[in-house]
């Protein structure tokens, strides 16, 4: 291979060049991976902020628990997790902790016979018997008893669910359990529990996928599939006693009952929060990196990239459906991640 003066001195101008490049204009590539509810947030930062931090963000949306396992591994830069992680694990695998953006998870339906969005009420102990078999038509006499005036076809109810270890079935189940003292002694919350029946699916996009194309179908999923994919969703019955419908509103209500000065590791429970306008099932949805950094310079690109969206994603997050948090949280995250707490 021939090597001239020319070439050479092409060479050396070219890395003249680079050299003196702002950092921004410097192409940096990060992987991340978990949770699908936390996909559309990631994904929309992203691809704004690649243009401004020169950092490009490679996400895979595999679920809550791959998504833990991947950063314990280390075969990712960033973790994603619906389900936060317990204080004892993230110590033992040195990993800090915070959460991004606050959404709400949303049963959805496929039910014949015209029900329209947000006309038909559930509550948390229907739901936990309906995904226990308990109740198995959408006639039954306790569904009904909810909605008075609304005619309810006698089909069979296919309860979907996810196949995958998800945040969303821990953030879903729990609410059952709390809703429901059967559904907590026989099958508890968790990423990934032994469902009594029902469908399968991965992924939020799959749950959706699947109740679109089951006849007396429900799942649940993150509200951005939902409203992306133009699903039936459902009122709920709130702490309040109130029938409440899944939007910003209820969103932000529910959020607004966070108690983050209590909340070890920034992990704050959002469940069935008081407020007549509160949404009953919310999360934050965390991201987890390690502490002290295994990669330096792939640590000050995570950094720098979490950080721009904290100060300029806002916007972006409500256009997706989720709750920016508070400016004082995000200041504190920054502040723990960067002193390596």
């Amino acid at each position: 291979m021939r090597f001239s003066v020319r070439s050479g001195m092409c060479l050396a101008v070219m890395t003249t060049f680079l050299t003196a490049l702002p950092a921004a204009s410097r192409a940096e590539s990060v992987t991340g991976a978990g949770s699908s509810f936390a996909a559309p947030i990631y994904e929309g930062w992203g691809a704004v902020a690649k243009s401004a931090t020169g950092v490009t963000i490679n996400y895979q949306s595999v679920g809550s628990s791959a998504g833990q396992n991947q950063i314990v591994a280390g075969t990712v830069d960033f973790g994603a997790s619906d389900a936060p992680m317990d204080a004892q694990k993230l110590e033992t695998n040195h990993l800090f902790q915070f959460p991004t953006v606050m959404g709400g998870i949303v049963p959805v339906v496929n039910i014949p016979g015209g029900i329209k969005p947000d006309t038909l009420t559930l509550s948390g102990d229907v739901l936990a018997d309906i995904y226990a078999g308990s109740i198995t038509s959408w006639n039954d006499p306790k569904i009904a008893a909810l909605n008075p005036g609304v005619k309810l076809p006698d089909v069979a109810i296919a309860p979907v669910h996810r196949a995958d270890g998800s945040g969303t079935t821990f953030v879903f189940t729990s609410y059952l359990a709390g809703s429901s003292a059967s559904w907590k002694e026989n099958y508890g919350a968790g990423t990934s529990i032994s469902w009594p029946g029902g469908l399968g699916a991965r992924g939020n996009d799959g749950v959706a996928a699947t109740v679109q194309n089951t006849e007396g179908g429900i799942g649940y999923v993150e509200y951005a599939y939902a409203s992306r994919n133009h699903l039936t969703t459902v009122r709920l019955r709130n702490h309040a006693g109130a029938s409440v419908a899944a939007g910003m509103n209820s969103f932000s209500h529910a959020a607004q009952a966070a108690d983050w000065a209590h909340a070890s590791h920034f992990a704050v429970n959002l469940l069935d929060t008081d407020g007549q306008e509160a949404w009953p099932i919310m999360s934050a949805t965390y991201v987890l990196v390690p502490v002290p950094a295994r990669h330096a310079d792939r640590d000050q690109a995570v950094q720098k990239f979490f950080s721009w969206s904290f100060s300029n994603g806002d916007s972006i997050a409500t256009k997706l459906d989720y709750v920016p948090l508070p400016n004082a949280v995000k200041d504190s995250i920054m502040s723990a991640w960067k002193s390596g707490k």
